[in-house]
């Protein structure tokens, strides 16, 4: 051969250069080309091919000859029909052309489809289907070349094409007709190459049809041999994007639980530290709600790409634009599409559609499937008229015209495949984006209506429908499993474009609509899991949650449908995605009180979740309302229900103790308890709960001897009826341990909630919200032991960062973290950081609560704290008198949250000189303090040391050192002599009291 003699007159080892010139289908292929021959000593220059039609191919060619060395092509066979040109002008070229320069064009081949005749001047290599290994001999033999004996080795090394990533995460197929957009592409990747480390984000941005998801596609697999690890994530609905993100720590490896936000955050975490890969590829489809970007979006050395049609997006990420196709594109696809059509013609077709990439898949598929004539197809898309849709079916843009095309091809389908339209009006029925159609097939079943059986029976004509609506560009086909995982029919999905949604669903007759929504409403039920307290349910939840509306499942009769969507509504409190949550169960509610009386049962138990969702989000006011309407209707009914008064009461009093009237609510816990104590009996989980509950009212009444006893009994129930790892049982453990140390029984709280952490995390996952609420309380356990100083503030910093990243910044649990870390953080000399989260924290819990609320009061006491270590002292007596007065007016004298603010009170009344006032007031609170929480408890033992030195300060020595010598014994023998208290109490260091808040 001529390349054989060539190699032999210039030596084996002489360098050659090489131009690789490739489609820009074939990037990936080019560049492990390239790599290969300069690993073997050649210099490479990469060069995409697509000259426009306009310009000839001998000129085109000729061009590629200007570079020094050989001319490398990469073909396959759609390689001869960019432009696209008529496969006679390339046979032509190559036998003319191509031929004289024979000794400066090679080849290689990368498809099993036969090429061009005239192919063979080039004497093309095929690579199809070859090992790594086999594919580099083969190369190096037609090119002449000898393999050095030990190739050099590169810095930076590409995947051989037809190695996967290591972790390839349900990206679309390749779409072999993708046409055009090679500069965008292009210019995305050299965007994402050239960005800061922890910055590479970019988002496509446009309108619907425009193309970007098929953009993101082709860019994950035309640079795929970039990345170890690419994942996509649908990101249409909120529930399934956490779900998609979180099934991501599966396949990295972590050891974590099936929360999703604990995922997430291992995800992120994972990513951020580039372990187990660093060449990262996430990719967010359809992502227009950006409320939780800052939860979700990953940094770190690999790259993001997100899809939306948010403009908002420019404040979080680097932003380019779609455009719709230029002209060269739309005309070159319509005519790879239909063979048949002229250039004219397939200009005439995308000046018709505006070069829109949607509406033009739609036309080509039309023309390519139906060979109708352009002139034809154009007189009945620009004269047929629409009865049922007068207007575009968005405000984008988007060309009436392509509601005339999708109008023409259901009527063909009518005729020729009538199943086709039933699979089509059953998709309409769901949700736009990814459809699990295999439910019909996981479900055979299903009690379906009689036009609709053959779906789940008779399998080759649900295949040809599904076939025929892929061919025509309607649907494309997805599988839902593990990576790599090939998964039967009964796994099988579908995405539907939601413009495509959008028009059919408006096109589409009425006629067996109903039909299309109760086969549905069947699936949908017949998929519930049954128990969204699992976690391990709550992927299948989240797929479901999107199809209730679209599928009217909401305004079902059908008892089984309407237990799904209260069971989805159980997986949203469950699971913590509170805002969905509530906007569906009002959703539910709009559609239920049309057809239901308010005290049927369905209803009664939607408005238990609504309550307890809107309490989780801190709507504390909304829910008392909610149930109290309830409860005024019960006892208005002929007929009196106890235990659905008992219920709502119990909701009732779950509000009335987060809104601070405690008495009030203890009372009602109290009589529901005997309620269900005397319907139920005493172990029923109902009751085990309205007794856990008391236990959270004793609490908040400061009665904490009380509390715990209450508590201790229900986790000996629990663990009993329940076992140790159920979720409530661990709630019961967390309570126990903290009465503990709110008796002042530190180490013995520490004791019992180590394990009880553990075993959150075991269960739930580390970032489950019951987890973070026992992980917060062993924080404190650990702040109040006095041992644990140095480690503490490391672990509430990175436990506030986390809390806030499950809950947000302004919810209460997170606001109670904020005032815990900032009182350590005044405690150890932070006075600037501590004022600032004090300062957040009680503007935060006035705008929740308001100025009233007991807990908004008590804030008021570490607002003053931090003035005084400041030295505002007028000020922090200010601070700490409101505080005394406030909470005396709300919960009486003897509540530890007053003796507290009395014990700082006069501190400040001393400081200032009113040494009888403070004597008195100390005097006071030793004798409540006594009573209320025992001799020995630490707020007690602080009361008698204050009381010494006020007594001290008016020269009453003996008393004081009395009190003082008592009270040190007493904080040795209780905390122990090294313990903080007993060494402040030692050093004559004035005791102070830090108000921690609690809403139950």
């Amino acid at each position: 051969m001529a390349e054989q003699r060539r190699s032999a007159d210039k030596g084996a080892a002489a360098p050659e250069h090489f131009l690789v010139v490739f489609p820009g289908y074939h990037r990936s292929w080019a560049a492990w080309i390239a790599q290969t021959l300069e690993r073997h000593g050649h210099r490479t220059t990469l060069q995409r091919w697509g000259p426009p039609r306009e310009v000839p191919l001998e000129d085109a060619l000729g061009d590629l000859l200007l570079s020094s060395g050989r001319v490398l092509l990469v073909l396959n066979d759609t390689f001869f029909e960019i432009g696209p040109r008529p496969a006679g002008e390339w046979n032509d070229v190559l036998r003319g052309f191509v031929a004289a320069h024979a000794d400066r064009f090679c080849a290689v081949n990368l498809t099993n489809r036969p090429l061009l005749p005239a192919t063979a001047v080039l004497e093309p290599a095929s690579l199809w289907g070859l090992s790594e290994e086999a594919a580099e001999e083969r190369l190096l033999s037609r090119l002449g070349l000898e393999r050095r004996r030990a190739p050099r080795v590169l810095p930076a090394q590409v995947r051989y094409p037809e190695t996967r990533c290591e972790i390839w995460g349900e990206v679309p197929r390749r779409n072999s007709r993708f046409t055009g957009r090679d500069d965008l592409l292009t210019e995305l990747h050299q965007r994402l190459a050239d960005a800061e480390r922890g910055a590479a984000a970019c988002t496509l941005l446009g309108m619907s049809g425009i193309g970007k998801t098929q953009l993101a596609a082709e860019y994950a697999h035309r640079f795929s041999t970039d990345y170890d690890l690419v994942w996509w994530v649908n990101s249409d609905d909120r529930n399934i994007q956490r779900d998609r993100l979180g099934e991501l720590a599966v396949e990295l490896g972590l050891s974590i639980g099936s929360e999703p936000g604990e995922r997430i955050r291992a995800v992120r975490e994972s990513l951020r530290r580039g372990q187990p890969h660093s060449n990262w590829l996430l990719i967010f489809d359809g992502w227009d709600d950006i409320d939780s970007v800052n939860a979700l979006l990953p940094h770190g050395s690999g790259h993001v790409l997100v899809t939306s049609r948010n403009r908002a997006w420019s404040e979080h990420t680097d932003v380019l634009e779609v455009p719709a196709f230029v002209r060269v594109e739309s005309t070159g696809y319509l005519m790879r599409r239909a063979p048949h059509i002229t250039a004219d013609e397939a200009d005439e077709v995308a000046a018709e559609f505006g070069d829109v990439p949607l509406p033009l898949v739609q036309a080509a598929s039309w023309l390519g499937e139906s060979r109708m004539e352009v002139p034809e197809y154009l007189r009945m898309v620009r004269e047929r008229k629409l009865s049922t849709v007068d207007e575009p079916a968005t405000g984008e843009g988007f060309p009436q015209s392509s509601m005339t095309s999708w109008s023409i091809l259901l009527n063909r389908l009518r005729n020729a495949q009538p199943r086709a339209i039933d699979v089509l009006g059953l998709c309409t029925s769901f949700a736009p984006g990814r459809i699990p159609l295999g439910l019909i097939r996981a479900y055979p079943q299903a009690d379906l209506p009689d036009g609709l059986r053959w779906m789940a029976s008779d399998l080759p004509a649900w295949t040809k429908a599904l076939d025929t609506l892929v061919n025509y560009s309607v649907l494309t086909r997805e599988t839902r499993g593990p990576a790599g995982v090939e998964m039967g029919p009964h796994q099988e999905s579908v995405h539907m474009h939601r413009l495509v949604h959008d028009i059919v669903s408006k096109l589409i007759r009425e006629d067996g609509r109903d039909d299309h929504r109760r086969a549905v409403h069947i699936l949908l039920a017949q998929a519930d899991p049954g128990n969204p307290m699992d976690s391990r349910n709550w992927p299948r939840y989240a797929e479901l949650l999107p199809h209730l509306e679209p599928s009217g499942a909401l305004g079902s009769s059908d008892p089984r449908v309407q237990e799904t969507v209260l069971n989805c509504l159980r997986y949203c409190f469950r699971s913590g995605e509170y805002t969905a949550g509530l906007e569906l169960s009002q959703r539910v509610r709009d559609h239920w009180t049309r057809t239901m009386e308010p005290l049927a049962q369905p209803v009664l138990d939607l408005t238990t979740q609504q309550s307890n969702m809107l309490r989780a989000s801190g709507r504390f006011r909304e829910a008392y309302e909610l149930d109290s309407g309830v409860l005024r209707k019960l006892k208005a009914a002929d007929q009196h229900d106890d235990l659905r008064e008992l219920n709502t009461k119990g909701a009732m009093a779950s509000s009335l103790r987060q809104l601070g009237r405690y008495e009030e609510a203890y009372r009602l816990q109290q009589e529901v308890l005997d309620g269900d104590v005397r319907l139920l009996g005493p172990n029923e989980s109902t009751t085990l709960i309205d007794r856990h509950n008391l236990g959270v009212s004793l609490r908040l009444l400061g009665r904490y001897a009380e509390a715990y006893e209450v508590d201790l009994e229900v986790l000996s129930e629990r663990e009993s009826v329940l076992r140790a790892r159920h979720i409530s049982t661990l709630n019961s453990a967390s309570s126990v341990a903290e009465d503990l140390r709110l008796l002042g029984r530190y180490r013995d709280a520490l004791a019992r909630q180590e394990p009880v952490v553990r075993m959150h995390v075991q269960v739930l996952g580390a970032q489950h919200p019951q987890t973070l609420e026992a992980r917060s309380r062993l924080a404190m356990c650990y702040r109040r032991e006095g041992g644990h100083t140095q480690n503490t503030g490391q672990l509430m910093a990175g436990l506030m960062e986390q809390l806030e990243q499950v809950h947000g910044r302004e919810h209460h649990r997170t606001l109670a973290f904020i005032t815990n870390y900032g009182n350590y953080l005044r405690e150890h000399g932070d006075v600037g950081q501590a004022r600032d989260l004090i300062g957040e924290a009680e503007v935060g819990y006035r705008a929740l609560l308001g100025p009233a609320h007991p807990v908004a009061t008590g804030m008021l006491a570490n607002t003053g704290l931090v003035m005084q270590v400041a030295g505002e002292r007028a000020e922090a007596m200010a601070m700490f008198e409101s505080a005394l007065a406030g909470l005396t007016a709300t919960l009486g004298p003897d509540h530890p949250w007053v003796l507290g603010c009395a014990l700082n009170a006069a501190s400040a009344r001393n400081f200032d000189g009113r040494i009888a006032d403070a004597v008195e007031l100390s005097r006071d609170s030793l004798r409540r303090a006594r009573h209320m929480l025992g001799h020995q408890h630490p707020l007690t033992l602080s009361c008698q040391v204050a009381l010494a030195a006020d007594l001290r300060a008016a020269r009453e020595h003996e008393e004081a050192a009395k009190l003082e010598e008592d009270a040190l014994l007493a904080l040795t023998r209780t905390l122990g002599a090294q313990h903080p208290h007993t060494l402040s109490a030692r050093q004559r260091t004035r005791p102070y009291w830090d108000f921690e808040p609690y809403l139950g």
